[in-house]
């Protein structure tokens, strides 16, 4: 009997049976490579209890679901973005840029818990996590490193520490016997991951897993990695920043739009509990161009200090320039500046940054965009007790923005007196220490700031 092979997609996973130039379901070119998917008898994990017990169907009305047992960590802001806690048999990939610091974050949550742990590297050596976990200053007894690439060799340890909860470091570099391919291959990652979702379901307990980020920006392996997991988070960050961003890509067990925000730090990456004063500097000197934005995480309100250099273009096309802000959505507010309120922008150099290298989609952030393209084009500061929180439409209209009462609340406790709204926003708050201006045009925003 030959050795079976099929074609397999780097970008997404898609199997083909013969070799192609493009791939059917993503289009990339060049994309395909030959993997052996005979498989052999025997299995890494071997689940008895499945061979012999048969599931049966139940009414949906006497499913129990108040049984739901998830893990709380000592880090709130993971707690946070997976929804309340480790839910218990559930698997969660991990992704982020190198140095980002993946490796780091998951190490302290298997200290930390008072659980008995499994951290599974098949890059750094024991010695290496030793290292990591003295320089944060920590230690636990029930925290376990095994350095391992084989698959069979990680269940065996697994079945004989019976650990709580696993971690594994990375994805890529474990090997399973079934798949006669190299490691890091499309079908040794997708032969892996199925058996640690077999064992994390059969035996209920969680399973994190480590994904290496490619230079696009995805998850390295086959795309149907993420839609064989339960959570999918991503760990954003820059390195020449301290900030980084938790967020939730895609969560069985919760939502998808709360985010936890770290800093890192020379023992380690600690959580950040209230962002909004980190990310706002104190503008006492009066320098113009500045403007501060109420933007919303899921539940949790942000306050962002938003930067705009606007000076004449010494090219013949001007430059457009953002970082954290659509660069798309910045070529559209200044259109509208243009069109509706009479501003000569086409031979200027526009440059949008958000402190702190935080990078937020929010539409919310318009009015503040603008205040600080406005605030540069005057040389005009803005006083440092004003806020926004306005969406901007083509016609040069202020739109109102959903939990604008959050957004209100969050800006008095960091004692704001102003802050900027749209007029068609509904207010539902009662004894708020902060003033609240309604503003229908973009036009009007001239006569309050700058006259």
């Amino acid at each position: 009997m030959g050795i079976k092979t099929s074609f397999f997609c780097k970008t997404c996973g898609t199997q083909h049976s013969k070799w192609q130039g493009q791939c059917n379901s993503c289009k990339e070119w060049n994309t395909l490579v030959e993997e052996i998917i005979e498989k052999r008898k025997e299995e890494n994990w071997d689940l008895k209890s499945s061979h012999t017990k048969t599931n049966k169907s139940i009414q949906l009305q006497k499913i129990n679901v108040d049984d739901e047992s998830r893990i709380l960590t000592s880090d709130n802001e993971l707690n946070r973005v997976l929804g309340g806690g480790i839910v218990a048999g559930s698997v969660i990939l991990l992704g982020g840029e190198p140095g980002v610091g993946k490796s780091t974050l998951l190490l302290q949550i298997a200290i930390n818990l008072k659980l008995r742990t499994l951290y599974v590297s098949g890059e750094e050596s024991q010695k290496q996590i030793k290292l990591r976990a003295t320089r944060m200053g920590l230690c636990n007894d029930n925290s376990y490193v095994l350095n391992e690439t084989r698959i069979k060799n990680v269940f065996r340890e697994i079945s004989n520490l019976n650990p709580e909860l696993v971690i594994i470091d990375s994805i890529q570099t474990l090997q399973s016997d079934v798949i006669d391919n190299t490691v890091g291959s499309v079908s040794q990652i997708k032969q892996t991951t199925t058996e640690l979702i077999q064992f994390a379901k059969e035996s209920n307990i969680p399973v994190f897993l480590v994904g290496h980020i490619t230079k696009d920006g995805q998850i390295a392996g086959p795309k149907v990695l993420e839609h064989m997991v339960d959570t999918v988070l991503n760990f954003e960050g820059d390195r020449n920043h301290v900030y980084r961003i938790l967020r939730a890509q895609k969560n069985r067990f919760g939502a998808t739009d709360e985010i936890g925000i770290y800093k890192m730090i020379s023992k380690g990456i600690n959580a950040v509990s209230n962002p909004s004063e980190l990310l706002l500097n104190q503008n006492e000197n009066g320098l113009s161009g500045q403007a501060v934005g109420v933007t919303v995480e899921g539940v949790r309100p942000l306050l962002l200090e938003i930067q705009a250099l606007v000076s004449s273009a010494v090219y013949g096309t001007p430059q457009r320039s953002s970082t954290g802000f659509n660069a798309k959505r910045l070529n559209m507010l200044l259109a509208v500046l243009e069109k509706r309120a009479g501003f000569n922008l086409g031979i200027k150099d526009v440059f949008i940054n958000f402190t702190g290298g935080i990078s937020v989609n929010d539409t919310a952030l318009d009015l503040a965009v603008v205040a600080s393209i406005l605030s540069s084009y005057y040389e005009v500061s803005i006083n440092k007790n004003i806020c926004f929180a306005a969406e901007i439409g083509l016609s040069g209209e202020l739109r109102p923005v959903s939990k604008i009462n959050l957004r209100i609340k969050e800006a008095a406790k960091l004692g704001f007196k102003c802050i900027l709204i749209s007029k068609f926003n509904k207010i539902d708050l009662n004894k708020v220490k902060i003033e609240i201006k309604y503003i229908e045009k973009i036009e009007d925003i001239i006569s309050i700031l700058f006259k």
